[in-house]
């Protein structure tokens, strides 16, 4: 997949093609979250790694999974005040924290490619910072590959079953780190 980065070099603008290779194959991390403290956990454990701050993590899953759930839980454990939109309509919500900037993104009404450079996506995307995308499919074509994939997938109990995949070397560390968390954590009391 091709991602073009353009910068400006005196009053001449360079475009600069970035191939984005999915670089690892480290098996998925698979997890149940049986209710919404669970999904608050997660985005707690989430928050805490250093990685995070430049990473693209897509969400997916069917409307009702829990995408906007993971993330609003996720912004308060980053430590964002005030109100958590949707940004359904928006296509973007952006969010400022010191030395922080996070772009959530829902491209499920996502349907004209020139709106991708019309509204600057392509900018955000090569700028550092946490990038949150849900119904990523929908923009596909002009996405880099994520660094942290996640699945959210409904039971009829509401109890989610979750599938998180690297497919760079930013989501591989997520991924580790995740795991050593998830071994380190004290199993249910006898």
């Amino acid at each position: 997949m091709r991602h073009v980065q353009r910068r400006r070099m005196g009053s001449a603008s360079l475009d600069l093609w970035i191939v984005h290779a999915v670089i690892v194959k480290t098996p998925p991390l698979l997890l149940h979250w049986p209710d919404e403290n669970a999904t608050q956990a997660f985005a707690q454990r989430l928050a805490e790694h250093a990685a995070l701050c430049n990473a693209f993590v897509s969400l997916r899953g069917n409307l009702g999974a829990g995408k906007t759930t993971l993330v609003r839980h996720l912004l308060r454990a980053l430590g964002v005040q005030g109100r958590v939109k949707s940004p359904t309509y928006a296509v973007v919500e952006p969010y400022s924290l010191p030395g922080l900037d996070i772009w959530h993104f829902d491209f499920y009404r996502f349907s004209d490619p020139r709106e991708w450079e019309d509204a600057g996506f392509r900018d955000i995307f090569a700028s550092p910072g946490i990038k949150l995308a849900e119904w990523p499919d929908k923009a596909a074509s002009m996405l880099p590959p994520a660094d942290l994939d996640i699945l959210l997938e409904v039971d009829p109990s509401q109890q989610r079953s979750v599938s998180l995949r690297a497919y760079t070397a930013i989501g591989e560390a997520l991924l580790h780190g995740l795991r050593d968390q998830r071994v380190k954590e004290p199993g249910p009391a006898p």
